[in-house]
């Protein structure tokens, strides 16, 4: 018997080879953009050929059309199969086109599904706003209480939704508890990964069904792209890979070329920023300036124990309270030099925002959001931390 050698290499490795033919059209070393809209057949019998393999099942050897695949697009999807321990990935336009897509192929009208609170705004807004158009319910619950997400499934219940770990506190799901639950009821589970990344998580490996990752943010690591994905297995994924067609919510090429560059460092970055995010966070929380620092590496977090026992590393994210109100909190972000003032995360540049400030105006919606006024999050990229910590002192010295 033949051993395929790759499925035996480590993530590093795999996210620099997975995915890429050995050798390359014109003997390239990096996988080219096909820019094409649509691909031809030599004649009417490879038109046949290519019919019979798609009503079989099997998956074909060639594209067909630019809205159903790609040669670039279907090397990422290779790839990142391979980080997350998947039998396919499907890449989309964006995070929430993942999201939104696979919800829409796995709920019908009647079947409920069950989400964590501290999922992302947007997946709650389409959760709560579009789904009951199509007569699907949604119960949110808390991520930390086992027990309200247990009585939480009724036998309707189609699905289980949550994120590992939250945005903006870094909240953490027991995912063993989650899949428990999920199997006795026979549910499907589905993760939004994207603040851990296959680095420090796999979830598959933990028994989730679907593993959902925004490639905007860590994957792509360069701030320079959009596109989603969901991981899982071939049988699930078909029917996705289906409304992704009718949908025409697929990435695009010169998008899958920019990820397939920059998930060959992944692991490198996600390493740095695993090291500079502990640091920053244990700086932070001997501030007398800072009233809390959210960071799942710090013993003070809700979740520490559980984070310490499903994640490799705990990320490049910090989120904490500058002691004070909105302005303070505004007036220290404006007094930082070396981080971008912005809404994303998970680039080689530090990025820093105030969530209520992009959230909403209006007060009350962000207390029910739980976004608080003094909130700051700040996602590192791979400067030196020495660097970040100066800079975040100076800030501090001035308000």
């Amino acid at each position: 018997m033949t051993v395929n050698t790759q499925t035996k290499r480590q993530l590093a490795t795999q996210a620099v080879h997975a995915g890429e033919t050995r050798r390359k059209p014109f003997g390239a070393i990096t996988t080219p953009i096909v820019q094409a809209s649509t691909y031809t057949f030599r004649d009417s019998a490879e038109i046949m050929a290519f019919m019979q393999d798609k009503a079989m099942g099997k998956h074909p050897l060639r594209d067909e059309y630019g809205r159903y695949s790609n040669p670039t697009i279907a090397s990422a999807e290779a790839k990142l199969a391979a980080l997350e321990g998947g039998e396919q990935a499907l890449l989309f336009a964006s995070g929430m086109g993942a999201i939104t897509t696979t919800l829409l192929s796995l709920l019908s009208s009647g079947d409920h599904l069950v989400m964590a609170f501290d999922s992302y705004h947007r997946t709650r807004e389409f959760a709560r706003s579009l789904l009951p158009r199509w007569g699907i319910e949604t119960t949110f619950v808390p991520i930390d209480s086992p027990s309200a997400l247990s009585q939480a499934v009724r036998p309707n219940t189609r699905l289980i939704f949550s994120e590992t770990p939250t945005n903006p506190y870094l909240r953490v799901m027991d995912i063993e508890h989650m899949v428990e639950l999920a199997q006795k009821h026979h549910l499907l589970t589905m993760l939004d990964s994207t603040f851990a990344t296959p680095v420090n998580l796999r979830p598959l490996e933990l028994g989730i069904d679907l593993v959902i990752q925004s490639a905007t943010k860590y994957l792509g690591g360069h701030n320079d792209l959009l596109a989603g994905a969901v991981i899982g297995s071939r049988h699930l994924l078909a029917d996705i890979q289906t409304t992704r067609g009718i949908l025409g919510c697929i990435s695009n090429p010169n998008d899958a070329y920019l990820l397939i560059r920059g998930l060959k460092t992944l692991a490198l970055r996600v390493a740095r920023q695993n090291e500079n995010g502990l640091r920053v966070a244990q700086y932070l929380e001997s501030h007398p300036k800072v009233a809390r620092v959210y960071y799942p590496g710090l013993p003070s977090h809700p979740d520490h124990d559980l984070a310490q026992r499903l994640l490799a590393g705990f990320g490049g994210v910090v989120s904490f309270e500058i002691d004070g109100d909105f302005e303070r909190a505004s007036r220290f972000i404006d007094a930082l030099q070396l981080p971008y003032i912005g809404p994303t995360l998970g680039g080689v540049e530090s990025i820093i925002e105030q969530p209520a400030a992009l959230f909403s105006l209006e007060p009350l919606e962000r207390k029910a959001a739980g976004i608080k006024d003094n909130l700051v999050r700040y996602a590192l990229g791979i400067e030196d931390a020495e660097d970040i910590i100066a800079d975040l002192s100076q800030a501090l010295d001035r308000i």
